[in-house]
């Protein structure tokens, strides 16, 4: 595991728990910016991914 897939998946957990706050007090801005938040951590572990991948073969 790299660090950009531990990055990553920290990333999607922050998002997550923005997301669920948001959704909770009816923040819609704290909502999307948890949305955004994971899907940059779903990138970036998808990037760790593939380093990985070249990495390993």
């Amino acid at each position: 595991m790299n660090k950009d897939q531990v990055k990553g998946t920290a990333e999607k957990v922050k998002g997550k728990a923005n997301e669920i706050i948001g959704q909770v007090t009816g923040n819609t801005k704290q909502e999307v910016k948890g949305d955004i938040q994971q899907a940059a951590g779903q990138a970036r572990k998808s990037l760790g991914d593939a380093k990985e991948a070249i990495k390993k073969s």
